[in-house]
């Protein structure tokens, strides 16, 4: 399976699944990822991101990585941080649907930008059922993050 066709897929588990509530979903397609933000049709600075990143940056990685969560990518860093800090207050009520993967932090290879997300090391991106498994859990990050943003 190409990148880009796993990403249209989850794209489409993503599109199936996303909470109506949240607000209106957006979603854009690349070959090695998927965004997705509700609101404003324009591309956010703040966005729910599923990516393929290289070993180099991916702790525990040999040959690639997967990313799943959440991004804050404003061209200036106070206000990533701020993002990340409102995030990290609630971190009480959204660590318990999310579990002990994600982390909180600057971004993987890029130190201005921030996230709250989880690495998936040398996946299998061909296995029949990971297109679900990655569009559920971007999900999860949605409906456990997106109400204290």
């Amino acid at each position: 399976m190409t990148d880009r066709h796993l990403f249209d897929q989850v794209g489409e588990v993503v599109r199936g699944a996303a909470p109506p509530a949240l607000g209106r979903l957006h979603l854009h397609v690349r070959h090695n990822g998927v965004k997705a933000w509700f609101g404003d049709p324009g591309p956010q600075r703040e966005h729910y991101e599923a990516q393929i990143i290289p070993a180099d940056i991916a702790p525990g990685a040999r040959t690639r990585a997967l990313e799943v969560g959440f991004h804050a990518e404003h061209p200036a860093e106070p206000d990533n941080q701020a993002v990340l800090a409102r995030l990290l207050a609630a971190e009480p009520a959204w660590r318990p649907l999310l579990g002990d993967d994600p982390a909180g932090g600057a971004f993987l290879g890029r130190g201005t930008w921030r996230r709250v997300s989880e690495t998936w090391p040398d996946p299998d991106l061909d296995a029949a059922d990971v297109p679900f498994e990655i569009g559920v859990r971007l999900v999860e990050y949605m409906r456990a993050l997106e109400p204290h943003r």
